[in-house]
């Protein structure tokens, strides 16, 4: 793994293009050993194991040879579905330290370097402003950079939904194990039909949450006070008076819709990237985490 990027790690054997840079249940040219068989003409001569071919020459009296077979290294799709709806685009202030626009781009940039360095092809949709961008999947080299940033934060309510029902109707262009990043502040909960009907092309589903910890997922302790809020739905910063009762109210409520997304996405087996910060490092450390915990997931299921 390149430094400053994290493994794609899929739950099973990819079976994906070829020439990648992840372990498949193909055998063919690759870096991890899948067994071993007798030679036959034509096979690598890199590939000879010649202590076990010792071994074997010795019990038969004769000349034999063992070579090595491979997991072939393939690469899988990468797709990322970014949310950018107004929520996204509330920019850090003295009292909220989250820039998720940033966070958003930042987290873009590093799915699609991991991306390159597995060799995979990625793709990218977002809605804004009533337009929908969909990019094919195509090499990260050939991929225009740039383009993301003046985008506006002007996607409708159910702009994941939609992203999840475009992919469907491209699923030709995705094959099975396609990696989806779904980029958002998930305020409010998926759609469960499109959630589930993603689920069923067999793809490699995942959340990634950008919330800040104190304002979205909690509520910070204050009361009596004037403090300017951040209307989700516009993104307009308004000042709010909140008397000490509907600050526990609203700590309340974001705590139990944390619970009730992190319970929503585990209950399909899909384990979110939790970024609460725009850091680059803390950025990368949230989606290594992710990565630990699909390494463990994996071993348990192969």
């Amino acid at each position: 793994m390149a430094a400053g990027t994290f493994p794609l790690i899929p739950r099973r054997r990819v079976i994906g293009l070829a020439f990648g840079g992840i372990r498949s249940v193909r055998r063919g040219t690759g870096s991890d050993v899948a067994g071993s068989r007798q030679y036959v003409p034509g096979d690598n001569l890199a590939w000879i194991d010649w202590a076990a071919s010792a071994r074997l020459s010795a019990v038969r009296d004769n000349d034999e040879f063992i070579v090595h077979e491979f997991f072939a290294d393939e690469a899988p799709h990468v797709v990322m579905v970014a949310d950018r709806r107004p929520s996204i685009g509330i920019r850090p202030s003295p009292l909220r330290r989250l820039d998720k626009p940033a966070a958003l781009l930042e987290c873009l940039r590093l799915i699609r370097e991991s991306a390159r360095v597995t060799r995979s092809l990625t793709a990218y949709f977002d809605e804004a402003e009533g337009e929908t961008h969909w990019r094919p999947p195509r090499s990260e080299r050939f991929a225009p950079q740039g383009t993301l940033e003046g985008r506006p934060f002007g996607a409708p309510a159910d702009t994941v939904s939609r992203g999840l029902e475009h992919l469907r109707r491209h699923r030709r262009e995705l094959p099975t194990q396609t990696f989806v990043f779904v980029l958002s502040d998930f305020l409010v909960l998926p759609d469960e039909p499109a959630w589930q009907r993603t689920l069923e092309q067999r793809w490699e589903l995942v959340p990634v949450v950008i919330q800040d910890p104190v304002w979205e997922r909690s509520f910070p302790d204050v009361g009596a006070v004037t403090v300017p809020y951040a209307d989700p739905d516009s993104g307009a910063v308004v000042p709010v008076y909140l008397t000490r009762a509907e600050a526990e109210r609203l700590r309340d409520e974001h705590e139990a819709r944390h619970a009730e997304l992190l319970s929503f996405f585990r209950s399909f087996g899909t384990e979110p990237v939790l970024i609460e910060s725009h850091d680059p490092g803390a950025i990368l450390g949230a989606f290594l985490r992710w990565a630990d915990l699909r390494m463990m997931v994996r071993g348990a299921l192969v």
